[in-house]
């Protein structure tokens, strides 16, 4: 990369003090703003590399106003912006060519159409999440909301918070409420123990492939639990194994999960993935959100196959649970426990109706 290797986030906290900041100052002097990076990018989430830098990447932000300013100056500011930002920073253009749906960086003798997104804060936020974390957040908000996009609001950085508004809203959704933690967890056990045995009964079946095909499903879920444990918000497939890796139990459980998905026989996979369970079921206890579960893994009922009974975590979460609403929650958990549609889970509108009709 340029300037040192400087990585997104750096470049965007740079971009904001040292170019944004002081033509904002000089030509609407005591305006009111925050300024942050979030939202999609892997800058956001801390994964940028040097391909990173391709598309969608380089000296951007977005900068807050209220809603009274947004209508106000908004445009003058995104036109202000164009006119007197440098057309490099720190080496990279601030130009960006849009091809497509993604944007590139590019150097022009004209205008410059910038990668400050200028934006009433509470407009934003409800477009990207599908509700307004300002006004509060219900149940059905936590429930409707990809963990990949709460990821997206509580990474990043703030770089000022003139409004006040931004810091709180992401101490707000730093995580799930206690009972809602316990739901979701509830929830991703009770996916594993839907499929544990099937690893060994396609094996059996002569169907290798069938059995390494759950085998994979079952190491996404398990990957999903122990950062749901964590307390980490799952990211979206690209980023899952980096998230794991920082976790404190990635560096002894990615080796276990990767030779269980690398087996070449049904036993084999069996086996590591047994050493998985036992791991992530220590690992509950260690929390002590129930009282201490058996961690060690057991045949499955009078069939030869070594698993968890991972419905045991489900039934200890589940009898945690104080909030009679959540109580009432049929056990399909948050909208990605369910929903694994990228269009789907993308569509704020769409994904709320649907998240909806799934409470009682």
């Amino acid at each position: 990369m340029r300037d040192g290797n400087v990585r997104g986030l750096e470049l965007s906290r740079r971009f904001y003090l040292e170019a944004v900041a002081p033509l904002l100052a000089r030509h609407f002097g005591g305006l009111t703003h925050s300024a942050a990076l979030l939202g999609p990018g892997s800058e956001v989430l801390g994964y940028d590399t040097v391909r990173s830098t391709d598309h969608d990447w380089g000296p951007r932000l977005q900068l807050f106003l209220s809603p009274e300013d947004a209508a106000a100056h908004g445009e003058a500011v995104h036109a202000m912006l164009a006119g007197s930002l440098p057309p490099r920073f720190l080496g990279y253009p601030t130009h960006f060519r849009s091809v497509g749906r993604t944007r590139h960086m590019e150097t022009t003798d004209g205008p410059i159409r910038h990668g400050v997104v200028v934006a009433d804060l509470a407009a934003w936020l409800t477009g990207h999440l599908g509700f307004d974390p300002i006004a509060g957040v219900g149940l059905s908000d936590w429930l409707a909301t990809p963990t990949q996009t709460l990821a997206e609001i509580t990474a990043g950085e703030v770089f000022h918070d003139g409004l006040g508004l931004l810091q709180p809203v992401r101490r707000r959704l730093a995580w799930y409420p206690g009972d809602v933690w316990r739901y979701v967890l509830a929830c991703q056990w009770r996916r594993i123990c839907q499929e544990e045995a099937f690893v060994g009964r396609a094996g059996e079946a002569g169907d290798e492939l069938g059995s390494a095909v759950t085998c994979a499903r079952l190491v996404r879920d398990l990957i999903r639990l122990a950062l749901l444990m964590h307390r980490r918000y799952p990211p979206y497939g690209k980023w899952l194994g980096s998230a794991f890796a920082a976790l404190p139990c990635g560096p002894d459980l990615a080796p276990v999960l990767m030779a269980a998905v690398s087996a070449t026989g049904w036993r084999e996979r069996e086996r590591h993935l047994a050493g998985a369970y036992e791991a992530l079921a220590a690992l509950h206890n260690d929390l002590g959100l129930t009282t201490p579960v058996d961690p060690r893994t057991r045949r499955y009922h009078g069939r030869p196959y070594r698993v968890l009974h991972a419905e045991r975590f489900t039934e200890a979460l589940l009898g945690t649970i104080a909030d009679p609403e959540v109580r009432r929650l049929p056990l399909t958990g948050a909208v990605d426990q369910y929903i694994d549609s990228t269009d789907m889970l993308g569509d704020r509108s769409r994904v709320r109706r649907i998240a909806g009709p799934a409470r009682p």
